[in-house]
């Protein structure tokens, strides 16, 4: 059953060392508005970017879960993540004055309490919720992790810890995921490394922040109690593992409904099942058996957009998140006028049709966010533009439109078409602002 989305009623900020960088930084969470997810936002540098915490963000960064938007970075957020899932917390506005979020006590635990200090409210949009209906399975090495149907209502997780190479024993851990059973049982755990692994994760640049404080050193005896504050599990590495699980699959923007079962996974097994789910979502959006609350039927389309028949080139709005991003979805067909001169022996949708699309969707998101203000979104220029395969009658487009920049003159959006998993076009288009009398 699908539940209303969340945020926090309060803000509140912590401060602390990142895990890898050592640096000292400070983090203000803030409620966030519905359907805008969570947003982190880089106060420390110009004009403060804005990195969404979605899978199409990740940077490919070790040890940590990295998001990035252009030049903007920040770096391990799974465990504020992972709080966020365990307690169901979808919408925030996260502002940080650097690189690193703070890595704390290395666990969760002070991410959820904050966050329960400062109140969890419900707010009047649906969450979307992908349930899984086939199974997915990822292969990495040794590392193995699926997604499986399940009877149960929710996500249920299992996870095998198994190092053969060192003396620690192998760990299992399951759980049925909500929010007191998080608190109590994964919040609490702790980042862990190899006492082996130090000498080369520091010449790396990585660890510069870890201490006893904030991280478990399993020593060359196979012993996490040797120089450590005392365990607070017996199995709590493997129950870290299940919290990094968690803040991996936080990106993936919709609450699960399966089992995942994992062995051995690190973050990069773990984003590439996000991955794979997020193909099924986006199949399950254009079908229309997944809706997002803030969906938009060709009706309300035509209350914003000014184009009419037979150049409106959107036929439904699947997915809006805040003013930040839009899904649209265009159904190609042989009625299409355009057809009748453009290669008529092998109808294929011109590209320029293809680029107005985008145009169209990009013009209707900034719309939403300019129609109480008396200005107008003209197209100005169209950049950067890659056509990667042919478009045709039964294809349906999916179009997806990412506000890069709104300023008070201008707007920019980075547009994809897509049609099924093949990416068939791109560009950058950049928008004028103009009063509308």
């Amino acid at each position: 059953m699908r539940r209303n989305q969340r945020t926090i009623k309060s803000a509140f900020e912590l401060t602390g060392v990142g895990l890898h960088s050592g640096a000292q930084t400070r983090v203000k969470v803030s409620p966030g508005d519905a359907d805008g997810g969570v947003v982190f936002v880089r106060k420390d540098l110009p004009d403060a970017p804005e990195i969404p915490a979605a899978y199409r963000f990740i940077a490919d960064n070790p040890r940590r879960t990295a998001l990035k938007n252009e030049e903007a970075e920040v770096h391990t957020v799974e465990h504020l993540c992972a709080a966020l899932m365990g307690l169901g917390v979808d919408n925030l506005h996260v502002e940080i004055d650097g690189v690193e979020m703070p890595g704390l006590d290395g666990s969760a635990l002070p991410w959820a309490e904050a966050l329960q200090k400062a109140g969890i409210v419900e707010q009047k949009s649906l969450r979307k919720q992908l349930e899984v209906r086939d199974a997915v399975a990822v292969t990495i090495g040794d590392s193995f992790i699926s997604a499986v149907p399940s009877d149960e209502e929710g996500l249920s997780l299992a996870y095998t810890l198994d190092y053969p190479e060192s003396t620690v024993r192998s760990q299992y851990f399951a759980l049925h995921v909500d929010a007191e059973t998080f608190s109590k049982s994964i919040a609490p755990a702790r980042t862990f490394c190899f006492e082996s692994e130090i000498e080369e994760l520091r010449k790396r640049g990585l660890g510069q922040g870890a201490s006893a404080e904030n991280t478990i050193v399993v020593r060359s005896n196979g012993s996490a109690t040797d120089g450590n504050p005392p365990l607070r599990f017996g199995d709590e590495l493997v129950r870290h593992k299940v919290l990094d699980l968690m803040g991996d699959l936080f990106l993936l923007g919709a609450d699960l409904k399966g089992r995942v079962v994992a062995t051995k996974t690190g973050h990069a097994a773990n984003r590439k099942l996000v991955g794979r789910l997020l193909e099924q979502l986006e199949a399950d959006e254009a079908a229309q058996t997944v809706e997002a609350a803030s969906a938009m039927d060709i009706k309300e389309i035509l209350t914003l957009l000014p184009h009419r028949y037979p150049f409106l080139l959107i036929d439904r709005v699947i997915e809006l998140e805040g003013y930040r991003r839009a899904v649209g979805i265009k159904n190609v067909t042989i009625n299409e006028p355009f057809f009748q001169g453009h290669f008529p022996g092998q109808p294929i949708m011109p590209g320029v049709l293809i680029l107005e699309a985008m145009a169209q969707l990009a013009g209707l998101l900034l719309l939403r966010r300019l129609e109480n203000t008396g200005k107008l979104a003209m197209l100005w220029s169209i950049d950067q533009v890659r056509f990667r395969r042919a478009v045709v009658p039964g294809d349906q487009l999916r179009i997806e439109i990412e506000a890069t920049k709104v300023r008070s003159k201008m707007g920019q959006g980075a547009a994809v078409a897509k049609v099924g998993n093949h990416k068939v076009a791109e560009a950058l288009l950049t928008f004028t602002l103009v009063d509308a009398t």
